[in-house]
């Protein structure tokens, strides 16, 4: 036994770290997003990029090969993934690198929600899991096309499915040394290589992997001959050698309670905070302060005049009426599984919510306040004075713990409960109409398949039914042109935030404007044709011009499903 643990000490001391850095090229150039300059039968464009890889392996110079288990990697060109890391590997001279497109089977299938927040194949991570199937995209390649009529269309190619797992191999001498680096290219144009020859409105435009697929084919067929050795590096230093910082906890009382998170088990973990961990003491105050009007410029307004628990805590208003009846640029947002977002209003202007509550404390059209007089006004109330000190700790009230005490009670408001988990739990049955409701949902359009589906989970997918991404969904544009006013990248233009329909039932109006008083108007938007723009997304892009034109039938049975994601916790 000494023995062993001797060994293990030592092969650890003998470890090595292999990062892989990817370049995604076309034509032997760095792969532009969202530029329509790329030459096939059509012009087109790519607007996402992501994958997943698994299986990776290294060959000796005896040509035996060491595999490297449980350990994967998501790409995503638009979030700035190309690069990723495996540990623990044996020192020592290789010739060969292998790695797999995709995921084996026995983790294909797995339940993801078992996963820490953070892993690769976590779906709120990731976006590329099949909802409420087993598996995962293993390829999402989707843009825009011209067509004859220079009309802009989108494609959307989705690579999924056991069958598809694509085995890539690299002639690469290399040592593994305490940290060594191998850059790669992603050649994307060889996905493409029908495309060379067959347009996308003759080939197809869309593809989810069904059987027999030959897009699908086409896209398993190529990827094996898409990536290629760039170079190989020694860097100066040890990976090792850089300790991980730990987060502390901020404030942390001497004495205190956790506040148990609850949720059910199809959804991923949160990555939760971890300086700001959940306390039945600053949830209470956090609670306390939310309904309270002592954080308005009068005293007049609280948090929760503009999300009313009767209301999945949003309001019945288009534009939430604030301070002296002034109107807010846009639609109060409902406050529920804020723990699985990264961003938070329409614009995504926050990165996190102890950033966000602040804004509507400040901002002119809703509580108009001074925050130094609040905090002020805050210190001279025995009340808040003491539960501050439960809560944070000995000290003054800061606008840092009033932000962390609001984020801990926001964090702590989840849905999970609707008639459509319970139906998938076993305990109550849907309607007919709820059943063709929740197919037409989780059905994708694709003629050429003969599928003939509502679209709405590409966006609103996984256990959110939201993507917690920024979209174009075709709405006629306003003067506010939504997440391009954060980040001024053109492409963001008419982006917004894209609202988890949980709940769905008790939030009218809808869209970030309120522009839709019913449910019935949303999905009627989506049947009668779209707005188009050069930032449509083209999950709805593909879509004909005139709307998927539902039937009178499939509208009312999609309306249906839709309420079915109500909890009956929320609502009067």
């Amino acid at each position: 036994m000494r023995f062993l643990l001797f060994l293990g000490s030592m092969l650890s001391l003998h470890a090595g770290t292999l990062q892989i850095k990817i370049h995604h090229q076309f034509d032997g150039r760095p792969l532009s997003l969202n530029s329509l300059r790329y030459q096939g039968q059509e012009t087109f464009s790519i607007s996402r990029l992501s994958y997943l890889l698994s299986e990776f392996s290294i060959q000796n110079d005896d040509g035996t090969w060491i595999d490297i288990p449980n350990q994967f990697a998501y790409l995503d060109l638009a979030k700035r993934r190309t690069s990723f890391t495996l540990s623990s590997l044996p020192q020592g001279s290789y010739q060969r690198l292998r790695f797999s497109l995709g995921l084996p089977q026995l983790t294909n299938h797995a339940n993801p929600a078992e996963l820490p927040a953070d892993h690769p194949l976590n779906p709120n991570v990731n976006q590329l899991h099949w909802d409420w199937q087993t598996g995962y995209i293993f390829l999402a390649l989707e843009g825009r096309y011209r067509t004859a009529k220079k009309e802009l269309q989108g494609y959307v190619y989705h690579l999924a499915n056991d069958a598809n797992l694509t085995k890539i191999q690299q002639e690469a001498r290399f040592q593994i040394k305490e940290n060594t680096e191998i850059q790669l290219a992603f050649e994307v144009q060889n996905l493409f290589q029908k495309q060379r020859t067959v347009s996308f409105q003759t080939y197809g435009h869309s593809s989810h992997s069904h059987p027999d697929d030959p897009i699908a084919k086409t896209l398993a067929q190529n990827i094996a001959n898409s990536f290629s050795l760039l170079t190989i590096n020694y860097p100066a230093g040890t990976q090792s050698a850089q300790p991980e910082k730990k987060v502390l906890p901020l404030y942390l009382p001497e004495k205190f309670t956790p506040f148990q998170f609850k949720t059910n088990r199809h959804f991923p973990r949160p990555q939760l905070p971890l300086d700001n961990p959940l306390l039945k003491e600053r949830v209470t105050l956090g609670e306390d302060l939310f309904h309270d009007s002592i954080l308005s410029i009068d005293g007049t307004i609280s948090c929760a005049a503009c999300h009313d628990s009767n209301l999945a805590f949003s309001d019945e208003r288009k534009l939430s009426e604030g301070f002296n009846g002034r109107l807010s640029k846009r639609h109060s947002m409902p406050l529920f599984n804020l723990a699985w977002k990264s961003s938070f209003f329409w614009d995504g202007r926050a990165a996190s919510l102890r950033e966000q509550v602040l804004e509507p404390i400040q901002d002119p059209r809703e509580m108009a306040a001074n925050l130094r007089r609040i905090i002020a006004r805050l210190n001279r109330s025995r009340k808040y004075s003491q539960a501050f000190t439960k809560a944070f700790g000995p000290g003054q009230v800061t606008s840092e713990k009033l932000a962390l005490a609001l984020e801990n009670y926001l964090l702590t408001l989840t849905s999970y409960d609707s008639k459509f988990d319970q139906a998938i739990a076993g305990k109550k049955n849907l309607s007919e109409s709820e059943q063709r409701g929740m197919k037409l949902f989780f059905t994708e359009y694709e003629p050429r398949n003969q599928q003939y589906g509502a679209d709405c989970f590409h966006c609103h997918g996984g256990a959110n039914f939201s993507d917690h991404q920024f979209h174009n969904n075709g709405l006629k544009p306003t003067q506010d042109l939504g997440r391009f006013s954060v980040t001024k990248d053109p492409k963001d233009r008419f982006h917004f935030s894209t609202p988890s329909l949980r709940n769905v039932g008790l939030t009218p109006p809808y869209m970030h404007d309120g522009r839709f008083a019913t449910l019935a108007e949303v999905v009627e938007h989506y049947s009668s044709g779209i707005h188009r723009s050069e930032t449509l997304d083209p999950n709805l892009a593909k879509h004909p011009r005139v709307g998927l034109q539902f039937s009178e039938q499939a509208k009312a049975d999609l309306v249906a499903f839709l309420k079915t994601l109500t909890d009956p916790k929320y609502g009067p």
